[in-house]
């Protein structure tokens, strides 16, 4: 098992290492079919390649948008099969962050929480891929404050690192009922640049596909790359033309710091998709989830 293992994670390394070379082959035969369908001068790092790019042009589809990517492995059967979530928290955890993980277990369908106790991040990984878990998802804590959350998608990555703030526990909510358990629907705000589309993704493939009766709604709405995230259920009101919202809690703010192309265990040696550096606030205006 240990050397299949070591086997396919090989063969996804080898089809993620070359996606860079796919990729520029791609923009090269975007801008050439651009260049001639506007009957504009080809640009000049293309005349070199011009003729042979232009006769792999009639092998694509007009509408042809590129290969697959490490993506297309990552979430092969978003869709087709249900995840399968595994909630714990970081060592030692107070009884604040043990009650929050609770309330996150009940966010995630077909989602189980396991006490961490003296288990070791290895350990953690190889007990959810034995048993076939999609997702490790880890909240962390800061003098009995949650303030971390860690995704990791199983078997090969990726993995988010989102800083938490502002949190309210469902109890902290007043008039708060019980937790519905149906397959919610998803609401996602303002993610339209390249990270922000990854981090949509990362976050939507935990859950199942939703019934089109279901009342349960979890929205994730970006806006200066801080991501707030509410929980409502509705009623239909006044013979079914209004809707009435109903917030179940909890809530909090979420903002990513870092995504590798790895799973927890192989954190040292797998690539760093993107992460925050100190730098990048020289620029005030500047926002990365969306295109602004």
């Amino acid at each position: 098992m240990i050397r299949r293992q070591a086997r396919l994670r090989r063969e996804y390394i080898y089809r993620k290492s070359i996606e860079d070379r796919e990729r520029t082959i791609l923009e090269k035969k975007q801008r050439l079919r651009s260049a001639l369908d506007e009957n504009k001068q080809i640009p000049s790092d293309l005349q070199d390649d011009a003729i042979p790019i232009q006769k792999t042009l009639d092998w694509d589809y007009e509408d042809f948008t590129g290969n697959t990517t490490h993506i297309d492995d990552e979430y092969k059967w978003a869709g087709v099969e249900d995840p399968k979530i595994m909630v714990t928290t970081s060592r030692d955890p107070s009884s604040k962050l043990k009650q929050f993980a609770k309330e996150v277990r009940l966010l995630f369908p077909n989602s189980q929480r396991i006490n961490r106790g003296n288990y070791e991040i290895k350990q953690l990984v190889d007990a959810c891929r034995s048993n076939d878990v999609t997702d490790l998802i880890i909240v962390q804590e800061h003098r009995g404050v949650p303030d971390g959350l860690v995704i990791c998608h199983l078997p090969y990555g990726p993995t988010a690192y989102f800083n938490l703030s502002n949190v309210v526990m469902r109890h902290d909510i007043p008039d708060t009922g019980t937790m519905s358990e149906a397959y919610p629907h998803l609401i996602f705000n303002n993610f339209s640049s390249k990270l922000g589309n990854r981090v949509k993704s990362i976050l939507k493939y935990l859950y199942p596909v939703p019934k089109e009766d279901s009342r349960r709604i979890m929205t994730f709405s970006n806006d200066d790359d801080f991501i707030s995230f509410r929980h409502h259920v509705y009623k239909k009101v006044d013979g079914g033309k209004d809707i009435e919202l109903e917030e179940v809690g909890p809530r909090f703010e979420m903002k990513v710091y870092q995504i590798i192309l790895g799973t927890l265990d192989t954190v040292s040696s797998s690539d760093v998709e993107w992460v925050y550096r100190p730098y990048m606030n020289t620029a005030k205006k500047r926002k990365f989830l969306t295109n602004e």
